[in-house]
């Protein structure tokens, strides 16, 4: 068997390491300590696993922060920070993104018009630049399982609200396997493997013991 020929990376309705972009915002202590909608570790688990794998599949991301400069707030989680390194922030004081000169001018820097977005809170920093993009002609996709909001309804109705403005909803785990798609892709086997792994736990092992070789 095999597979057929890869799609044109550029234009595939899915998501590809060639047509998509990374946003993550305001990953701060204060917002992480603030998450009621889900555990707070696996939230930081999760949105370090997104991380690696838009590093992983050398995706664009774009990383802003709220409050820093003002002193109001602190810098991103070390673990995040940890991962993402050198990449620079982008600080601002609205706590909608797209309302942020800089952050808008990063994202349409990228080229891409699939927007991978992730934020705390599901409420406000993810909902707001969410609607907007939608509204500017992005498709935009909600990690759902790496946001959260300050209670369980409060996200959920976030979600929705997204959704019905058309953004769609993935987890880290079906961003992972669409990016790599196909394993004849062996380049970032190896780097899949170790994210599953990593990020999934349990889980990952076990799909690490049933995959195909």
């Amino acid at each position: 068997m095999s597979s057929e020929p890869i799609r044109d990376p550029m234009k595939d309705d899915l998501l590809t390491p060639k047509n998509s972009a990374l946003i993550i915002i305001d990953y701060q202590p204060v917002q992480v300590n603030s998450i009621a909608s889900m555990d707070r570790q696996l939230l930081v688990n999760n949105i370090v696993g997104v991380a690696k794998i838009g590093l992983a599949y050398g995706l664009p991301i774009v990383h802003a922060t709220v409050n820093v400069k003002t002193g109001l707030n602190k810098p991103p989680i070390p673990q995040l920070r940890k991962v993402l390194k050198d990449l620079p922030t982008i600080d601002r004081t609205s706590i909608n993104s797209w309302e942020d000169v800089e952050f808008v001018k990063a994202v349409k820097a990228t080229g891409r018009k699939k927007l991978i977005m992730t934020a705390l809170w599901t409420e406000a920093c993810l909902t707001f630049p969410a609607l907007d993009a939608i509204r500017e002609g992005y498709e935009v996709y909600l990690v759902v399982d790496a946001v959260g909001g300050t209670s369980v309804a409060a996200h959920e109705a976030a979600l929705r609200r997204i959704e019905q403005a058309g953004g769609k909803p993935i987890s880290w785990t079906q961003l992972l396997c669409e990016l790599q798609r196909d394993w004849a892709r062996s380049e970032t086997v190896p780097a899949f493997m170790d994210l599953f792994i990593e990020t999934g736990g349990t889980a990952g092992l076990q799909f690490a013991a049933e995959r195909p070789d």
